[in-house]
């Protein structure tokens, strides 16, 4: 942060969760008890939280309530109760989407696909309760903005295009919205489609913009397991738009869509 009471950016990135999550704060310098110190503590409670979220439930740590309920060594009630309230959400976005959400994919006990858009979701909320109007925590690339990015700015976010690496397929903006991108840029096929119990290989990317990263990132989840179906999927969910690329490298976006392109 710069001196002299000037506006400043509060930037952080913390490897938690498998990925990188960074945030983008407004803050200014000043005394430690100020708006500064506040941001900053509030930025500690943040980095926390989410290390509490991988602690509990990632799939890959054998100690974690995820793998042990998984596992059968542990009751739901031996948990944290963070994890009957994961368990509710996925049950909800399994139904509206037909089932192609689940907590289960490729039958092994994973909630990932809802846990990770919801712990940055809160994260972000934690900044909103500490008083901050404008910020952004950013998950491996999906995104939750809250506010403008400054005085008549809107956030940019980038969409990778998963055929060109390196390269974006186009640049979207707004306010107050969260962005989640689900592909195969970084890991390859590995989203399944629960139907079949195979990777789901209509799309090779889609993005969704909602108000909340929670549902958007599961939303996306679920859209790219669907494949062809996707597009008249989210084009009924109230308040959500997206824009796929396909394997085969043609893109379609919904009708809303266009209100957010740079």
């Amino acid at each position: 942060m710069t001196g002299g009471g000037r506006a400043a950016r509060l930037r952080h990135a913390e490897h938690v969760m498998g990925t990188v999550v960074s945030f983008d704060v407004p803050a200014c310098a000043g005394d430690p008890a100020g708006p500064a110190g506040q941001i900053e503590g509030t930025l500690g409670q943040a980095v926390r939280w989410l290390h509490w979220v991988d602690a509990t439930f990632s799939p890959y740590r054998d100690d974690s309530d995820v793998s042990r309920y998984g596992a059968g060594s542990v009751s739901l009630a031996q948990c944290a109760p963070e994890l009957a309230e994961v368990l509710e959400a996925c049950a909800a976005v399994g139904a509206l989407s037909k089932g192609y959400f689940t907590a289960t994919p490729g039958g092994r006990f994973d909630p990932s696909g809802y846990v990770k858009g919801w712990a940055i979701e809160r994260a972000a909320a934690l900044f909103t309760a500490a008083g901050s109007a404008e910020h952004s925590v950013n998950g491996g690339g999906d995104v939750q903005c809250v506010g403008d990015r400054g005085p008549g700015q809107l956030w940019r976010i980038g969409i990778a295009d998963p055929l060109r690496p390196g390269t974006l397929a186009l640049v979207v903006s707004g306010r107050d919205f969260a962005v989640a991108t689900s592909g195969v840029a970084e890991r390859g096929p590995h989203i399944i489609n629960p139907h079949t119990g195979q990777a789901a290989t209509d799309l090779a990317s889609v993005t969704v913009i909602g108000p909340g990263l929670t549902l958007t990132d599961a939303y996306a989840t679920a859209a790219f397991a669907m494949g062809s179906g996707a597009r008249d999927w989210v084009e009924s969910l109230d308040g959500y738009e997206a824009f796929a690329i396909t394997s085969r490298g043609s893109d379609w976006q919904t009708s809303g869509f266009g209100a957010y392109l740079a």
